[in-house]
């Protein structure tokens, strides 16, 4: 019976053992976890008094209070941390119980001002010890310190001071455990500390536990475990109080998105997303308020929720350029991640930002509705330059350009839209020419059955890629090689032919492009007979239109050109012509009439019937008061618009037909209508377009009047010098040399008697001398070679023009001067009609010594150049300054 009694009251130690073992482990591992949930508290407290035997009431924990009170009094007293340390821990526990008050003067954070153990501070560095080494006399010292201090040349214990007979060093593992341990304890007595801190509605409590939270809350323990405590909506709302550190809130905030991924709905839904977005949109753009959205939109199921708070990529875009690379960064990785749904990257797009647009395109290659969502978006956004710079990228172009071989009218539309907004900037254009698929496809929809509209959308961007395109262009890129075939090209005259008013001015504009980049696209126009008789009939046209842009293509495949316009055969030619003259005269669009004085100067040079129309035509009557009104309204130099200045240079171009000395019948034309003084006078207010042909037409009715004096000259040697007054009655209604009286009696110093044709005209008579030598200034436009060749045909040969008289006149006038700057600054050309009309002048006549040295040294100068050198040297030779055996001939 003692036997079994043994037994059974052992057996009741080691269960009494066994459940005070449980209990106590439990108490530690609630303080290791900072809980502070009542209710477990209160189902620990009921399991000690259980044990114990007493009733778990306020009475028993406010005795208990009070003893480990006394106890951690004692502690502290007695210098022992660690254990006060515990008792305060077990103190904070009882009152989470929440069934005793904590008075009020009691402060929660003693802990805080708890020094370490002084075994964990280090005598050396007197900082707490990391790497805590033993040396061989027994004392620990922080590893990193006490190899300083043996490197001084120390051999003895900074502690004891004893001698060492070893500097091993042997890691003190029990003493870094301990370290640890109280670092832990000590970090959650600050976590409690700074919850209850959170929770309180003291502001500078709140403020001092956000510091201590951001600082825990780095640690992934901590931060699952303020998501725990419930602080989530509390770090939120502080964002809102100015009272409040919010930068430490946001770091808070950050911390937990990084960590705890469970709770970042719960961040989203207490809405921090919209409370961050808000203060950036203020300015208030800190470190971690973008790092906090960048974690949140890890998560795809987050994404939406984001990328829909108001303001949010718009001040996500805005980022992109602040001065932060950190924070620029960070922006475009939440732009990235939300760029995985479309309509935020279009929302991107339509803030300006543009990669994430084009990724997102790319990434929907297959997906064509997509795509022709994005591309409508796309046509109704404002670009700018370093939009396109994103824009340009191939992948997309090319994706874009398929889209228009999709089977969805609408679809269609909009991948065209899209490109016709995009083809106006120049980097988009080389894009556009260097994909196999565009010019393709954009005649597929010309050629083929489709909407009317897309048909004129497609032209229209056609027109527009030549128009950017440079000609060698044109033999880099298969697009444009096809668009120039004679397929392609017959295809769109085929169109202009056949479709309405609308449909021509598109596709006349298309043709007029290419025709200016494309020699080959003109010579296929020129050769279609019936392509030219309808565009000459589009002349008749009541569209206003259409007349301008097929005269537009008409001069296009006609400038320049040895042959001229293509003109249709009679009678088609001659209704043609007619119709020119009559837009030339009655036309109240300037640019119209200038087209009309374009083509017609462009006309075929040797058809006698073209002559002959033009001749009964009202063309020079409409040429001449062009010139009058020029000079009326225009007068003052640069103020004519460049409309006007096209037409007056036109109407010059088709007077230079009815100056030709060959054409008589013509040139007599204008001497009847008083042209030369107004032509006189353009030499100084015309544009340089103007002047030169001025100066051309001047020297054709200089050589015209030369010309016809030979002729009299040579019938008068015929009949045995008639006398002058034979010629009066020979000719009664002719009078002296640019001189409208039939009597004047002052001879021309030029053509002496011969100079009697009322139809004639003398450069020296009409005093254009000087203008002709004043426009040599103009070196770089052809306007000096023109007045070159203008004042030259005062020294042609002939039996009644005296070369001395003219080269008088032009030295009189300053002119070597003048011909002498341009042998200093004109263009080889011009260089070399100076050079000739240098040599005749000083054959015939005498200039200054000062002169004659100025001319001597630009001459030595000019033999440097090999395209001159031998014309310089006859000139250098007649001057008498090289031998004619010299080595330059």
């Amino acid at each position: 019976m003692n036997t079994r009694i043994i037994e059974h009251l052992s057996s009741m130690e080691f269960r009494m053992s066994a459940s005070t073992q449980t209990i106590a482990s439990e108490i530690k591992n609630s303080i290791s976890r900072s809980s502070r949930n009542r209710k477990s508290a209160v189902q620990l407290l009921e399991k000690i008094a259980e044990a114990v035997g007493a009733n778990a009431d306020a009475s028993l924990v406010k005795n208990e209070l009070a003893l480990l009170k006394q106890e951690k009094h004692e502690m502290e007293v007695q210098k022992k941390l660690a254990e006060a340390l515990e008792l305060s821990q077990l103190i904070n526990l009882l009152y989470s119980t929440e069934m005793v008050s904590r008075p009020l003067n009691e402060d929660t954070s003693t802990y805080h001002n708890q020094y370490p153990i002084g075994s964990f501070i280090c005598p050396l560095c007197d900082e707490m010890m990391v790497d805590p080494v033993a040396i061989i006399c027994g004392h620990s010292f922080e590893r990193k310190a006490i190899q300083e201090y043996f490197k001084r040349g120390n051999y003895d214990c900074p502690t004891c001071r004893q001698d060492l007979q070893s500097q091993e060093l042997t890691p003190n593992v029990n003493l870094r455990s301990s370290i640890q341990e109280w670092k832990k304890r000590d970090m959650d007595w600050k976590f409690q500390a700074a919850v209850a801190g959170i929770n309180s509605d003291d502001p500078f409590r709140e403020n001092k536990a956000f510091d201590d939270m951001q600082d825990l809350v780095e640690i992934s323990e901590y931060a699952v475990k303020a998501a725990e405590e419930g602080l989530i909506p509390k770090f939120v709302e502080s964002l809102k109080d100015t009272r409040l550190n919010s930068v430490a809130a946001e770091k808070c905030l950050y911390c937990l998105a990084k960590y705890c991924e469970d709770h970042k709905l719960q961040i989203v839904d207490a809405g921090a997303v919209r409370r961050i977005v808000k203060r950036m949109y203020n300015g208030e753009t800190e470190a971690n308020s973008v790092s906090i959205l960048l974690e949140l939109s890890k998560t795809e199921t987050l994404i939406e929720r984001i990328g829909n708070t108001k303001d949010c990529i718009p001040v996500l875009v805005s980022l992109l350029s602040n001065p932060n690379p950190d924070t620029s960064s960070k922006a475009k990785a939440v732009l990235q991640n939300l760029s995985s749904n479309t309509h935020f990257a279009v929302k991107m797009a339509e803030a300006g930002y543009f990669q994430s647009f084009v990724a997102r395109f790319n990434q929907a290659a297959g997906q064509q509705e997509t795509q022709a969502l994005m591309a409508e978006a796309l046509e109704k956004m404002q670009l700018k330059e370093n939009s396109i710079n994103d824009l340009k990228d191939k992948q997309f172009v090319h994706n874009l350009v398929h889209l228009l071989s999709s089977n969805s009218p609408a679809w269609k539309s909009a991948c065209i839209k899209c490109v016709k907004k995009l083809v106006p900037y120049p980097k988009m254009v080389k894009r556009f020419v260097s994909d196999p698929e565009t010019i393709p496809l954009l005649l597929n929809l010309i050629s083929f059955r489709s909407d009317p509209l897309l048909k004129q959308e497609a032209a229209e961007i056609l027109a527009l890629l030549i128009e950017a395109c440079q000609p060698p262009q044109f033999q880099m890129y298969q697009g444009l090689q096809e668009l120039q075939s004679q397929h392609n090209v017959g295809l769109l005259l085929q169109f202009v032919a056949k479709f309405d008013c609308q449909f021509k001015v598109k596709f006349l504009h298309l043709l007029l492009e290419l025709g200016n980049k494309s020699k080959k696209a003109q010579n296929i126009i020129r050769s279609n007979t019936d392509a030219v008789d309808n565009l000459f009939s589009c002349l008749g046209s009541d569209h206003p239109s259409v007349r301008k842009w097929a005269m537009k293509l008409i001069h296009c495949v006609s400038e320049d050109h040895p042959d001229g316009v293509p003109v249709p055969p009679s009678p088609g030619k001659e209704t043609a012509i007619n119709t020119l003259a009559s837009i030339l005269a009655c036309s109240p669009n300037f640019e119209e009439r200038s087209l009309a004085a374009g083509i017609i100067s462009q006309l075929p040079k040797d058809d006698i019937a073209i002559d002959e129309v033009l001749r009964k035509s009202e063309t020079l009557k409409a040429i001449h008061e062009v010139i009058c009104n020029s000079e009326e309204e225009f007068g003052v130099i640069g103020a004519s618009t460049n409309q006007d200045k096209s037409l007056l240079e036109n109407a010059l171009a088709a007077l230079l037909r009815f100056t030709e000395p060959t054409k008589p019948q013509l040139w007599r034309q204008v001497g009847q209508l008083e042209l030369f003084p107004s032509l006189i006078r353009l030499l100084s207010t015309g544009s340089s377009l103007a002047k030169q042909r001025t100066a051309i037409a001047l020297a054709h009715l200089s050589r015209s009047t030369s010309l016809s004096f030979a002729e009299t000259s040579i019938r008068l040697k015929q009949e045995n010098s008639m006398p002058l007054l034979s010629m009066k009655k020979l000719f009664p209604n002719m009078s002296w040399c640019c001189s409208g009286s039939a009597d004047n009696e002052i001879l021309c110093p030029l053509h002496g008697v011969a100079c009697s044709q009322r139809l004639t005209f003398c450069l020296v008579k009409a005093d254009a001398v000087k203008p002709l030598l004043r426009t040599l200034s103009d070196t770089n436009s052809g306007v000096a070679e023109a007045a070159l060749m203008a004042l030259e045909t005062l020294l042609e040969d002939h039996s009644t023009l005296s070369h001395s008289n003219a080269s008088a006149a032009i030295v009189e006038s300053e002119g070597v001067v003048a011909i002498l700057q341009v042998l200093e600054k004109g263009s080889l050309s011009a260089k070399t009609k100076a050079l000739d009309l240098l040599q005749k002048i000083l054959n015939h006549s005498q200039i200054s010594d000062a002169l004659f040295q100025r001319c001597e040294g630009i001459l030595i100068q000019l033999l440097h150049e090999d395209a001159l050198r031998k014309k310089v040297a006859l000139v250098l030779k007649n001057m008498n300054i090289l031998p004619e055996q010299s080595s330059y001939f």
